[in-house]
């Protein structure tokens, strides 16, 4: 006979806490080869779109895995060939100009100073100067020696990117075979379930967002080269690619809009009102259609699940960025599984 169902729920807690525990103990001595797994796993499930989609207009599962494979390599070959030195060069450029902004900054908050001993307002700024500057200097030396050490990094970086491209591969090619495999140990009930909600929920948000992440990004260099924008490329990749943590790109927008307001107040309302317009546009015309309602959350619940994601992510030894990444789908996935257990529940309760 089964225990009653409050028993069974008041385990459930410390049963999943265990758990995690004990995956834990597994996954942070063998770091970062887990990270490394997810991640291209991530990649097989982006690779998987377009495959599936060649072979529904009649190609082979070898053609379109060839053809993918190529168009994915040589992309990659492009970008490290006209995008990567020009982002270097502009990253150069952007650090041996922080110290003359945090000098402008310096001087806006004497100026401000000025004008409230002027009109006699109490205020003082200048704990938030002294402050500013002592914290922007440490920013600055911490960037500065963190991408000089960059060089003494690539090979690890290399190595790194190489296990990803092979394993992203691997599971490519032999992905719906792991799958099966996996499946045998899930009950029969569930089966259908898990594999239908992990296999849309997954490919259809980071698909979704990668595409919105790389079209918003060539909007914004397209705009903030025709406005001649400093450090452009910089700049549009960042604000780009940070949509694929959810509410990021505005926080990335007013920091970048606040350090060129600091140099140029137009080109700093230039780059708000431009970063703005192009991401009203993304998200009105194109993200509706690609992402739909595939995660399925309120924004509270997203703003929940974020750190969250972050600090479990770090604990696992996946690192806070893949744990920011992983935070909403894993969430939307959850929310479909407890849902799904929750009207179990009533109907086996209803049918006693």
């Amino acid at each position: 006979m089964w225990p009653p169902r409050w028993l069974r729920l008041s385990l459930a807690l410390p049963l999943l806490v265990l758990n995690l525990f004990a995956l834990r103990q597994l996954l942070v001595p063998l770091a970062p080869f887990p990270a490394l797994f997810v991640a291209a796993a991530l990649i097989a499930f982006l690779l998987d779109l377009p495959s599936r989609w060649l072979q529904q207009r009649g190609l082979t599962k070898p053609l379109s895995f060839a053809l993918v494979l190529g168009i994915t390599l040589g992309g990659l070959s492009l970008a490290a060939t006209w995008l990567v030195p020009r982002l270097i060069e502009q990253l150069g450029e952007l650090v041996n100009a922080i110290p003359s902004w945090l000098v402008q900054a310096q001087e806006l908050l004497n100026q401000l100073q000025s004008i409230a001993e002027a009109r006699g307002w109490p205020t003082d700024f200048s704990p938030l100067s002294d402050d500013l500057l002592a914290r922007s200097s440490r920013v600055a030396r911490s960037v500065s020696q963190q991408l000089l050490s960059l060089l003494s990094a690539t090979l690890g970086l290399t190595v790194n990117t190489v296990i990803v491209l092979v394993l992203a591969i691997f599971l490519l090619l032999s992905g719906e075979t792991i799958a099966n495999g996996l499946a045998r140990w899930i009950p029969s009930d569930w089966r259908e379930l898990i594999f239908s909600t992990i296999n849309r929920t997954f490919r259809g948000y980071f698909a979704g967002q990668v595409l919105i992440a790389l079209i918003l990004s060539g909007l914004q260099l397209v705009v903030f080269t025709l406005l001649q924008i400093p450090y452009g490329l910089v700049f549009a990749l960042l604000i780009g690619f940070t949509t694929l943590v959810p509410y990021a790109s505005a926080l990335t927008i007013t920091l970048v809009s606040t350090v060129l307001a600091v140099e140029d107040p137009r080109t700093g309302l230039e780059v708000l009102a431009a970063a703005i317009s192009v991401g009203q546009v993304v998200d009105q015309l194109i993200s509706p259609r690609l992402m739909g309602s595939i995660v399925g959350l309120q924004p509270a619940w997203l703003l929940f699940c974020l750190p969250l994601g972050a600090r479990a992510g770090n604990l696992l030894g996946l690192g806070e960025l893949l744990g920011l990444l992983l935070a909403v789908p894993v969430a939307s996935v959850l929310k479909t599984f407890l849902d799904e257990l929750y009207i179990r529940l009533q109907l086996s309760s209803s049918n006693q």
